[in-house]
């Protein structure tokens, strides 16, 4: 009997409850994803997932999610482990990425695969490194607090992201479990973060902030919402001052990442970067 090939692979687009498998095989993976970061990134882009069928069980999957007319990221790139190396992998690709339908895209891509992801066109810009531990007892700064202006934020997000993601983030702040601060001095926005439950581990994202100062402020409000539990969060390699921050938390790095794009990217403030969001959803 001849098996199944990559020609006999259907691959469609995704529904939020076919995530759900995708999202226990990223836990598999040790990606320790957050428990609803899926439907906070459909509610920006629900037309992009996608899984791959064989005689109607799913065995691959990936993401790509658009962000206006210029940028898409992918991510959750997946196949199933015993039918990994027969090309169902690439035809799920192929087909996904025609979704991004001439945008830049961006990946944060794992060691092994990055000669592959150069293959495809994509470009080295930078490692992430995870960083995990237990968080310790702290104290809320007094000047960090709940995120009551949710556009105040959105403007803030949009000046450290390479673009807008409003539909996104107004799901992001708001979802069940999720813990969202913000640090205003003087009355200004000086910084944001949100906190929230993952497979394995508390998951940080994004921390960005205007100073070092101002992340640590975060980062002890966020700690203080996990004291004495597990969490992590995913920081930029080139934002030197993110990873003294880690470093002085007694975090240590767990695995590394590398952020890759296909083009150019709207410019953003990437010293503000101390914590990206998501290294599979962007």
């Amino acid at each position: 009997m001849t098996s199944p090939g990559p020609q006999d692979l259907v691959v469609t687009r995704a529904t939020l409850d076919d995530w759900t498998a995708v999202a226990r095989w990223a836990g598999d993976e040790g990606w320790n994803p957050g428990l609803s970061d899926a439907s906070c990134f459909f509610a920006q882009d629900p037309e992009g997932f996608f899984i791959g069928r064989l005689d109607g069980e799913p065995v691959t999957a990936v993401s790509v999610v658009t962000y206006g007319a210029d940028y898409a990221f992918l991510g959750f790139y997946l196949v199933r482990p015993d039918l990994r190396g027969r090309g169902y992998g690439l035809t799920t690709w192929t087909s996904a990425l025609a979704h991004a339908d001439g945008r830049t895209v961006g990946l944060d891509g794992v060691t092994a695969q990055q000669d592959n992801y150069r293959k495809s066109g994509f470009e080295f810009a930078h490692r992430t490194f995870r960083y995990s531990g237990t968080a310790p007892e702290a104290a809320v700064p007094a000047d960090v607090r709940p995120v009551e202006d949710a556009r105040a934020v959105a403007a803030y997000d949009s000046a450290c992201h390479p673009a807008d993601r409003p539909r996104f983030l107004e799901r992001w702040l708001s979802t069940d479990g999720h813990r969202a601060l913000a640090r205003v001095v003087d009355g200004r926005l000086t910084g944001y973060g949100v906190i929230r439950p993952g497979r394995d581990a508390l998951r940080i994202g994004p921390l960005f902030a205007d100073t070092a100062a101002d992340a640590r402020a975060l980062l002890a409000g966020l700690a203080a919402e996990a004291a004495g539990r597990e969490f992590a969060i995913d920081v930029p390699e080139p934002n030197a001052a993110a990873i003294a921050l880690a470093e002085e938390y007694g975090l240590t790095p767990s695995f590394e990442t590398a952020r890759m794009y296909t083009g150019p990217i709207r410019p953003y403030a990437e010293e503000r970067v101390f914590g990206v969001t998501t290294l599979e959803l962007g």
